[in-house]
């Protein structure tokens, strides 16, 4: 990573937005914060010069558990500095950490060692993809472990993952208040997002009770019906946790929670659009009936994400990892990812990208992820964002990544 000065401006052969392309194009930027963005060469010499790079807005990941062989769910935070440092090499200037399914005692402690490192900028929000999942749909979490969503465990887990009143800075000043109060009045909260199967007894109540602290709710490893879903929206849910993944699929006669997510356009929709998770026709297609600013990339990566094939642990359970796809050890069930952000645009903007196909895998990478949570200061080469950037090569490939403050 390189850190740019408080103030400066970088040019390049092409600087992307999630509105336009400026080939040639530069970014202006002053205590950390973006001051302008223009075609041609700026009026002053840049203090950077990218030369024949593609300048894209840092990736921004809601969805993720680990990489470089650690992984946010060991309850250390050596390891998650660790996992962290492999995504932000891969674009990632903006971070989740996603926790999955774990005893009572373990999932708490496991918020208060993240919630540490949201204070103080190391990730943005804390994850909790499960308990409170459909056995039925458990895919890579302990099915021992899941559970009905209990009142006192939210409000241990709330107390657990709350911050100072006061704002949160990241690395460079932007804000980290994982739960973005929309004025609501809710104490900020290193819990971001969590996974809910609606179908629960109780979830609809706990639905309502997260929203009501500011964090967001997705929906997700379910095996609810349509009306269930509809509902669910209703009461506050906003996300589709990896749309189509470990979810009731779509029926003629019983459309499941697909077509209720796919349908509203509250909800935004996770993809996990690595070419395992989905056929890439499917994730486009998905993508496209959401519409301009509903659909996310997600990675969904495990501990194996920038390393080899080999055995690695995700909670409690086993994953073999061959020919790079992770699965829980001795069965066909996909445990998350080995993507990278990076990765992702890649493959999602194509071979020969052209202006429309960077501006779509801008949105789907950066832009989208961040209106979804509600982090406003991230997200896209735009005035008044945080200076964080991405350099690629003519195969977009990682040639920089770029912060400042």
């Amino acid at each position: 990573m390189i850190a740019l000065p408080d103030t400066g401006t970088v040019a390049a052969d092409r600087v992307v937005t999630s509105a336009a392309v400026h080939a040639p194009g530069w970014v202006s930027f002053e205590r950390g914060a973006i001051t302008g963005v223009g075609g041609g060469r700026p009026a002053v010499q840049p203090d950077r010069e990218l030369g024949g790079a593609t300048l894209v807005p840092g990736f921004v990941d809601v969805h993720v558990h680990g990489g470089g062989g650690a992984g946010y769910t060991e309850g250390s935070e050596t390891l998650a500095r660790r996992a962290r440092a492999v995504h932000l090499a891969h674009g990632t200037t903006t971070s989740m950490a996603s926790l999955v399914t774990d005893a009572p005692a373990g999932l708490l402690a496991g918020v208060e060692t993240l919630a540490a490192l949201v204070a103080v900028g190391e990730i943005r929000g804390i994850h909790l993809e499960g308990p409170w999942l459909s056995p039925a749909r458990a895919g890579a979490h302990d099915p021992g472990l899941l559970r009905h969503p209990d009142p006192a465990e939210i409000d241990a887990l709330l107390r657990a993952g709350s911050l100072p009143a006061a704002e949160q800075t990241d690395a460079a000043g932007g804000r980290t208040g994982a739960a973005q109060d929309g004025g609501s009045g809710a104490t900020p909260n290193a819990i971001a997002m969590v996974t809910i199967a609606p179908e629960l007894p109780g979830a609809l109540e706990a639905i309502e009770r997260f929203v009501r602290a500011g964090v967001v709710v997705a929906i997700g490893h379910t095996d609810a019906d349509y009306e269930r879903v509809v509902r669910a929206i209703d009461a506050g849910a906003a996300v589709a946790t990896h749309l189509f993944n470990a979810m009731r699929p779509l029926h003629h006669r019983e459309p499941g929670p697909v077509l209720a997510l796919l349908e509203d356009p509250r909800v935004s929709i996770e993809l996990i659009a690595d070419g395992t998770h989905l056929h890439p026709a499917l994730a486009r297609w998905a993508a496209g009936r959401a519409g301009e600013g509903r659909a996310l990339l997600v990675t969904d990566a495990m501990g194996a994400a920038g390393c080899g094939d080999g055995a690695y642990r995700l909670g409690a359970l086993d994953v073999e990892v061959a020919g790079g796809v992770a699965r829980v050890a001795g069965t066909d069930t996909i445990a998350g990812s080995t993507a990278t952000m990076d990765g992702l645009f890649r493959r999602w903007a194509g071979d020969c990208a052209g202006d429309a196909e960077l501006i779509d895998a801008v949105r789907l990478t950066a832009a989208n992820p961040a209106r979804a949570m509600g982090w406003h200061d991230v997200g896209d080469l735009a005035v008044g964002r945080r200076m964080h950037a991405v350099a690629l090569d003519p195969d977009l490939r990682i040639v920089e990544v770029l912060r400042a403050g």
